[in-house]
């Protein structure tokens, strides 16, 4: 006999009349329950029916179970599984690809399942479900199908569903020894099928289209399979490994606050959710579903491409939970309706999604504008079956370094990238494995959608996305590398000491800290061994520079590597986007004859908006006057009058700004922008604008105007900063054909964003005046 403690022990004064659901494979685990049921049951001439539930993969022989479910109300259907161990398995999950060959060893075949037996029977552990009498499970099949298709209640829809029940029950048990990681979906196309509301949007789409119910089911049977994840075990576990391998060059644990982590837990417990993630690195994705693996929650199901779903490959993701989307569907009403239907049962049974916000990643570091594809999908599922209490919860993974970084630069300032390809992905993937430090995870509040607007509703989703945006953007934190990209920018060409550059990271973090800006553990605790051997690693790999041979340790950014590190700079730049606004509005104003300085520095304010409206995600106007307004309050609690005073006041609040950081920010834009706004006054009458002519030219120009020292930088040359600067000039009405007119206002904007250009010099320059002058500095 097996190991007899099981799960759920059954009450033996109840065995007069009962049936028992043997969920075995083979003929070992049905002697092995049934040895039990005699043994420890007290039924000695049981009813039962063997089924293999758990191995969903085909049709059920329901005859037996149909014959036997005609016993009176009151019967107990008692469903029973064999829950098979691996040795010393729950101390590191030590799975191997070899599984994949020889099969799950927690689904042993007959032959393997006789050997275990020989060699230690405790690993066969019997579960039983939670029992279910057949008045019960009747009345739970007429609320949740329906009533089904069948003709009786005691018909083949019912035998199914009670099948359906049993091994449910036995997966809530069996996660009870296994862990809740291992919640995945079951019996999805089934429980569609049956489903009242499906049928009901079938026999609407039927109504519609003219076309009988039956034709569009059997349209809907292999759309379901193309479309249905089949995660299992064994796959999670192995895309679990295949997840600890990609992150082989930074430290074993990644950084998550306690409580945050305990938050989503409940969330994913009690609410149907979604995690948007940042997308920055190939790998970000990889990081929520290893998070809620190594803390035990349910697994996430993601989203892909149609086209990748090939070969092996597909087949993995597929069973480790990839919801393969095909990339267009707008003409197929059937397909629309499984996919709706589809991640509706998931949201209600609470199967978290999670996707890329962005939908591709970030080329700049910054937040990108959201795709609303995915989401669309999401809240169109939610509202046509009235699902309630959507909880999208933004996801932030930072890395101290990234290794897709000198690819993005690459691409962004025109040189050749590397085609993706088998040679690429086993250099990728060696790249892994050499040391970049930590990974930090940090999770937003949830946005929560009570009612889901109409998917149509493109305003109703613009505001969702946003508000998951901004969120996002709240708890990115500081870190270490992004913090020095910011500094050394700011510097350059000069670099810094290792006393200057502490005392700048020090005023940073200490001005971060009094805005609730999130910081990473190092520049949190100010752990001079923890600082230190992050910025180690930023040398080894080349970001930054180290001269040693002087008197003091010089630390630079070689200006080949500015577009690198311009990438970890802009993924905190909006941390800083109002003080920016503050400091070059102020340093405009500074040697300008404004007469009412307050109100030219608020047109100024409301200029600068619009000129970089492109670029960071703004609240509404009233919101960002007052967010402006408690940062002048932080910088000089008096800055109102001192501002109303003129030039002097203006003068004292520019000297309380110190060290100024508004043009490491804002800088590579302006610069940018200038490169297209020069083609565009170059323009002759009656030519109209060929965008990709235009950003193509500007890639060449721009290397050019570097070259010159037009612009300051490499980190200015772009196509995705050079196609927001021409979507700056359509949205001024600056990029339709050229007339007399239109060429004075385009020479009017390139002279302005010069003129930015030249303030933001002057205020590198006073930040480079200050440098021996810092906490720290020595001076």
């Amino acid at each position: 006999m097996a190991d007899g403690t099981a799960r759920n022990p059954i009450n033996t004064e109840d065995a007069a009349d009962r049936l028992y659901i043997i969920d075995a494979r083979g003929g070992v685990e049905r002697q092995l329950l049934l040895d039990w049921v005699h043994a420890t049951a007290g039924d000695n001439d049981p009813q039962w029916a063997s089924l293999a539930i758990e191995d969903d993969d085909h049709a059920l022989p329901l005859e037996t179970l149909r014959a036997r479910l005609d016993g009176s109300p009151s019967r107990q259907v008692v469903p029973l599984r064999v829950a098979w161990r691996i040795p010393g398995f729950d101390k590191d999950r030590a799975l191997k690809f070899r599984h994949l060959i020889f099969g799950d060893p927690r689904h042993p075949g007959s032959l393997r399942a006789r050997l275990i037996l020989l060699r230690d029977r405790r690993r066969a552990q019997i579960l039983v479900g939670e029992a279910a009498t057949l008045d019960a499970l009747r009345s739970r099949f007429a609320a949740q199908t329906g009533g089904g298709d069948a003709a009786g209640p005691d018909g083949a829809e019912f035998a199914g569903f009670v099948a359906r029940q049993a091994g449910l029950a036995l997966d809530v048990a069996e996660r009870g020894i296994r862990g809740t990681r291992y919640k995945v979906p079951r019996f999805v196309a089934d429980g569609l099928r049956t489903s009242p509301k499906f049928r009901g949007a079938l026999a609407e789409l039927s109504e519609a289209t003219g076309r009988p119910v039956a034709e569009l089911f059997r349209e809907a049977r292999p759309l379901m399979k193309e479309v249905i994840a089949r995660p299992s075990a064994l796959f999670l576990d192995l895309r679990a490994r295949l997840d600890r391998m990609m992150f082989g060059g930074y430290a074993p644990e990644m950084e998550v606050d306690a409580a945050e982590l305990a938050r989503l837990r409940a969330i994913l417990r009690e609410h149907p959710t979604a995690i948007l993630f940042t997308h920055k690195t190939y790998i970000d994705g990889a990081t929520p579903s290893r998070l809620t693996y190594e803390n035990d929650m349910p697994m996430l199901h993601s989203f892909g491409g149609a086209n990748l779903d090939f070969a092996v490959m597909g087949e993995f993701f597929r069973r480790s939970g990839m919801i393969f989307i095909r990339r267009s569907f707008q003409d197929q009403p059937v397909y629309k309706l499984v996919l709706r239907h589809y991640i509706a049962w998931l949201l209600a049974k609470r199967f978290p999604l999670s996707w890329a916000f962005e939908g591709t990643r970030s080329r700049l570091g910054k937040l990108m504008p959201p795709k609303y594809g995915l989401m669309k999908y999401v809240l169109d599922a939610a509202h046509a079956t009235g699902t309630r209490g959507v909880h999208f919860v933004p996801f932030v993974t930072s890395f101290d370094l990234i290794r897709d970084v000198e690819e993005y630069a690459a691409e962004q300032t025109g040189r050749s990238k590397k085609p993706e390809s088998l040679a690429w992905f086993i250099g990728y993937m060696k790249s892994l494995k050499e040391p970049s430090g930590r990974i930090r995870l940090d999770i937003g509040n949830p946005v929560v959608i009570d009612t889901a607007p109409d998917a149509d509703d493109r305003r109703a989703l613009e505001k969702i996305a946003f508000a998951v945006a901004v969120e996002a953007n709240r708890v990115t934190p500081l870190t270490v590398t992004s913090v020095m990209c910011l500094i050394l920018l700011g510097m350059a060409p000069r670099g810094t000491t290792a006393a200057e550059l502490l005392g700048a990271i020090g005023a940073v973090t200490d001005w971060a800290r009094v805005r609730g800006i999130r910081l990473s553990r190092e520049l949190e605790s100010g752990d001079d061994a923890a600082l230190s051997a992050t910025v180690d690693t930023l040398v080894t790999s080349g970001l930054l520079t180290r001269y040693e041979a002087g008197s003091e340790n010089v630390y630079s950014i070689d200006p080949a590597k500015h577009p690198m590190a311009s990438y970890y700079r802009n993924i905190i730049a909006h941390h800083f986007l109002d003080r920016a606004m503050i400091e070059l509005a102020l340093f405009e104003l500074r040697d300008a004859d404004s007469g009412d300085a307050t109100a030219a520095f608020w047109d100024k304010i409301d200029r600068l908006r619009d000129l970089f409206k492109f670029e960071f995600f703004y609240p509404p106007r009233d919101e960002h006057m007052a967010a402006l307004r408690a940062e002048l309050e932080r910088i000089d609690p008096v800055w109102d009058r001192r501002l109303a005073s003129g030039d002097r006041g203006i003068a004292q609040l520019l000297r309380r700004c110190q060290p100024v950081v508004g043009h490491a920010i804002l800088l590579p834009f302006a610069e940018a922008y200038s490169v297209v706004a020069d083609l565009l006054a170059r323009a002759a009458p009656g030519d109209a604008v060929d965008d990709k002519a235009l950003l193509d030219a500007a890639l060449t120009e721009g290397k050019q105007a570097y070259l010159l020292r037009r612009i300051s930088s490499e980190a200015a040359i772009g196509k995705l900063l050079f196609a927001n600067g021409l979507s700056l000039m359509r949205h001024m009405g600056l990029a339709e054909e050229v007339t007399p007119d239109l060429l004075t206002a385009r020479r009017a904007l390139l002279a302005e964003l010069r003129g930015l250009a030249n303030v933001m010099e002057t205020m590198r320059l006073s930040t480079v005046a200050l440098a021996d002058r810092l906490p720290g500095s020595g001076g």
